[in-house]
């Protein structure tokens, strides 16, 4: 029985997307939003060292970047933690790879689209079933779809997707069902997946039997990364939340002496009791005195 390896690993995932093209040309062609008459047909990859490391999460990126026949740029990432900063990590690399298209002295007619595409390994958006998310520049207010689409994001949150969906593409959610679902536990492969012959090669590159033993052990210290983040995560966001509930009971504690200090000060107003004497005895300035006369 074959033991197979998670391909949203780094080491997994580029060896199947990174060293096999028409992998990673199938894999494309499902899940982006490209016009139906201009697919992808050819890819050469590039170097990914414009894009810049998240401190916090060094490994939990496996990255690919490419450009077609038509000299549109494609960066594809894997997300195990999800963190705002992913956001804006993409949004730079795309923003840098449409950027750098052209040469000193070129026509901005030139220029291509930039596709960035981030797989997000966990639900990061809870107030929405969404789990598809396409972002682009649309003119504010339009209601004929006037768009500069020459840059586009999509983020996709791999647990959500459903596996059984009329409205969304077969390949789509097969290539996704191969990332969602294949990982160590896995004992048996969908005979879906295997019916393509692309999907069914990734199943046999994601083999424990195809990695050398250096690789394995970067695929084990990699997921050995991948929880210490998590729990680096865990336990900011731990800390955050109690010296926020200890704030707000300081600032509560502070607004509940200062109404009382307010109520004192009305009372003695009441009384007819002077300004000077009553910010004496309450600690109030007169002017905060004077303001409750009004």
């Amino acid at each position: 029985m074959s033991r197979y390896l998670d391909p949203k690993a780094d080491v997994v995932f580029k060896k199947i997307f990174g060293d096999h093209p028409h992998l990673l040309i199938s894999f494309l062609n499902a899940v982006l939003p490209l016009p139906d008459n201009s697919p992808i047909v050819t890819l050469t990859y590039l170097p990914t060292e414009q894009v810049p490391v998240i401190p916090e999460f060094k490994r939990t990126i496996a990255d690919a970047k490419c450009t077609d026949s038509q000299g549109r740029v494609f960066i594809v990432e894997m997300q195990m933690n999800w963190t705002d900063s992913f956001k804006q990590r993409l949004l730079f690399g795309a923003s840098q790879a449409f950027v750098k298209q052209l040469d000193k002295g070129k026509d901005y007619v030139l220029l291509q689209s930039v596709y960035g595409l981030g797989l997000v390994a966990e639900i990061y958006d809870t107030m929405s079933q969404d789990w598809y998310h396409h972002y682009q520049l649309v003119k504010k207010g339009s209601q004929d779809g006037d768009v500069i689409d020459h840059l586009q994001l999509i983020f996709i949150e791999l647990p959500k997707f459903p596996i059984h969906s009329p409205e969304e593409k077969r390949l789509r959610l097969l290539w996704l069902r191969f990332l969602r679902e294949i990982n160590e536990k896995t004992h048996t492969v969908s005979n879906e997946l295997l019916e393509v012959p692309e999907i069914a090669e990734a199943v046999e590159l994601a083999e424990e039997s195809a990695y050398t033993k250096i690789e394995l052990e970067f695929y084990e210290s990699y997921w050995d990364q991948v929880r210490r983040e998590k729990t680096l995560m865990s336990e900011k966001y731990t800390k955050g939340k109690a010296e926020g509930v200890a704030e707000g009971e300081a600032i509560g504690e502070a607004g509940g002496k200062a109404e009382g200090k307010y109520k004192i000060a009305r009372n003695m107003l009441a009384l007819g009791l002077s300004v000077d004497i009553i910010a004496k005895a309450t600690t109030l300035t007169q002017e905060e005195v004077e303001r409750l006369k009004e």
